[in-house]
This record gives structure tokens, sequence and C-alpha cells, in this order.
């Protein structure tokens, strides 16, 4: 998460080369590109924040899981940001505790915290352009490694269907949480998540993570959103611009994991 010197002098360097689009420029694009099918991530990109992280921290802190469980979580993520855990790891790591809860539960849980700290946190630009793009009848997704649970709150009031919804999730059988994972969507695997729902090369496909960069490749017109530092040098060496929501300006744009 913390740059050395020679990270920041070629972020200042990718700064430099990177076209940055205002709002009217960034929605005046995405318009021109005249998609029929969008995809976006969520933590970041929708909104402010890593809910992803936010919410297992806040689900520690209800007592929703047990102390054995919420003592092995806290030393798998102290191994993540350590780079001994992988994000694939970790992201199903972060799914799999809840398992032997109700499925219902999570879905109570999830609609409190997203009420409470992501949705005073989406993007007001971003929630203007969805609503004008699913007013001209384009196809809405919505590509997460955060749980499924807090991504179909966090897009309910964007206007995404739960079927459009590729995140992180375990099976649930008789409405108790398995351990099984069904997937993880985060770096290739959102990707290969996209080209299993059909959609190899969406029209449009916004993102703010290096773990985005695998399907912003796949897409006909890939839109960086408040882009981390990672990405913002991976859109410099691709020719791509970037948009900065105003309530991004200044704070820290990176999600776990950069």
């Amino acid at each position: 998460m913390s740059s050395s010197g020679r990270n920041k002098k070629k972020l200042t360097t990718a700064q430099a080369e990177v076209q940055r689009w205002s709002a009217e420029e960034f929605e005046r694009l995405v318009f021109q590109s005249q998609p029929k099918v969008a995809v976006f991530d969520c933590d970041g990109t929708l909104w402010g924040g890593d809910a992803g992280y936010g919410f297992m921290a806040w689900s520690l802190e209800q007592g929703l899981v047990s102390r054995s469980t919420n003592d092995w979580i806290d030393t798998r993520y102290r191994g993540y940001l350590a780079g001994k855990v992988s994000e694939l790891a970790i992201c199903g790591d972060m799914v799999q505790i809840y398992a032997g809860l109700h499925d219902e539960e999570l879905h109570a849980a999830a609609t409190q915290y997203v009420n409470e700290f992501v949705r005073p946190r989406i993007f007001r630009e971003m929630a203007a352009l969805v609503a004008a793009m699913r007013e001209a009848g384009i196809e809405l997704w919505a590509v997460s490694s955060t749980n499924r649970w807090v991504v179909a709150e966090g897009v309910r009031s964007f206007g995404i269907t739960d079927e459009h919804i590729l995140a992180a999730e375990v099976r649930v059988e008789n409405g108790i949480i398995t351990s099984e994972i069904i997937d993880v969507p985060t770096d290739e695997a959102k990707a290969v998540a996209l080209r299993r729902a059909g959609l190899p090369n969406p029209d449009a496909v916004f993102g703010n993570s290096i773990h985005d960069l695998a399907m912003l490749e796949l897409a006909r017109n890939p839109f960086p959103v408040n882009p981390s530092p990672a990405l913002l040098e991976a859109a410099a060496k691709r020719g791509w611009g970037y948009f900065r929501p105003q309530a991004a300006e200044g704070v820290e744009t990176a999600v776990a994991g950069e």
C-alpha cells in the first residue's frame, strides 16, 4: 500500500502522460462509444473505499463470527498485507468466514453496512452516469471481488440486477452458508467470469484498480475511474485516459492489495 520514492517518480511520469477527463468529457466519451453492455467494478469505482475489507472488519466487530475465526482471519489478513497471502486467497477467505451462518443474516448485515457506510460514499458523477446509461437501455453489469451480499445491496440503487452481478460468493444450502467457493472474481478471474457470462468483449468497462486491468483489457472501450497508482501507470502504457470523481480528490485511491 505504501510507495517507494522510485514508484512515486513513476507515478508522476504516468500522471503527466495520461489524459485526465473532466466529468463532461468522460460522459461524452462513454456515450460516443455507443455501448450496448457496460461492466463496472464497485469498490473505488462506483463508491469510495474498500467495502470488502470494511464489511469484514465491521462484521467482526458486530460479533457475527466466532473469536477463533476472528483471530484466524486477522492473521490471514496480516499475511496478505505482508505479501504472503494472495489477493485471490484473501478474497476467498473473507467470504468463507461466514460458513455456518444463515444467508438471511448476512443479507441483513450487508443491508445495514451498505446503508451506513457505502451509500454515503457513492460517487455522484458515477451515479448520474449509470442512471443515464440505464435510461438509454444499456445493459449494466457489476464485477467485484467483494462478497456478493454487499455488492448486491450496493448496486441496487444503480439498477443493476442480481442476475448481472459477478462477485465473491460461496454456496448456500438450505439457507445455510457453506465454505464452498463458487467464484472470486479478481485479476484475470474477472475476465474469466465475464467470458463465462457470455461477455468476452464488453463494450465498456469501468475500473479503478490494477486488479481490474484484465477486464479493462477485454473492453472495446476501457474507462479507468479513480485509478490507483498501479492502474494509472498501466493506463499510461496503453494510451488510456481516466476520470477522477470530485469526492476522490486527495483521497488514497487504492483498494486493498495496492
